[in-house]
């Protein structure tokens, strides 16, 4: 079964310099139909004007992972660290029992384009931890790329959830497949252009929940950029 989550249903905040699209409810969106899908919470794509961002603000027990499409965003925490993430790179910040962090877009020309995720933890509390990794072109092109699991295997950020997050880039015409274990679910987000997941025809900014199917399988109708997420 898929049930397509369409773009232009999705919530909005506008504001002078954030323009965000809301999966989930989120803020001042709320829909009691759309609230998480599984251990997925929050799926905001961003966009965040030059010299702008989001100030200190607390976050915990959430694991949130962000993903860059566009520009830069510079990031820095109460646990110490200060980096800037680019696209291609993947983003990990355990919040267990508090953090604060802020994000800001350091360009003074070009806005900066970003998914926000956030799963709810396998369980509540514990140290908060942070995590930065590139993935390049090559490593997503054409195959389910994982970046982010429970393990932490194959170079991919670890998330404290039961979940593995693959990236790809698909071209016209090429596909890329995922068995589903029994009882397991997806989610697939397209980030950029449009694709087939399971012959169902998805845009850019589309979400797609699959529950009780045994394969994954995105094709590319155009050059596109999805992530897709096996989920308990």
């Amino acid at each position: 079964m898929i049930c397509v989550r369409p773009s232009n249903e999705r919530g909005r905040t506008e504001l002078d310099w954030l323009d965000s699209r809301h999966t989930f409810s989120f803020g001042d969106y709320h829909d009691p139909e759309q609230m998480h899908f599984r251990s997925l919470r929050v799926i905001n794509e961003d966009w965040v004007a030059p010299a702008s961002g989001f100030p200190p603000h607390p976050h915990r027990d959430m694991e949130i992972v962000t993903y860059l499409l566009a520009g830069e965003l510079a990031h820095q925490d109460s646990m110490g660290n200060g980096s800037t993430i680019r696209p291609g790179e993947v983003q990990r910040m355990s919040a267990g029992v508090g953090v604060v962090h802020s994000e800001v877009n350091p360009s003074k020309e070009e806005k900066v384009h970003l998914l926000q995720i956030w799963l709810r933890p396998a369980q509540r509390g514990g140290t908060p931890g942070y995590e930065q990794r590139a993935f390049s072109v090559a490593e997503r092109q054409g195959r389910l790329r994982l970046v982010g699991s429970r393990d932490g295997r194959d170079g991919s950020v670890t998330i404290r959830q039961d979940v593995d997050l693959h990236a790809t880039l698909l071209a016209p015409r090429k596909s890329a497949v995922l068995p589903l274990r029994s009882g397991r679910h997806a989610w697939v987000q397209v980030a950029r252009g449009e694709l087939l997941v399971n012959g169902t025809k998805l845009a850019a900014g589309d979400g797609a929940a699959l529950s009780d199917e045994k394969v994954v399988e995105l094709a590319g109708v155009s050059d596109c950029e999805a992530l897709l997420f096996d989920l308990a």
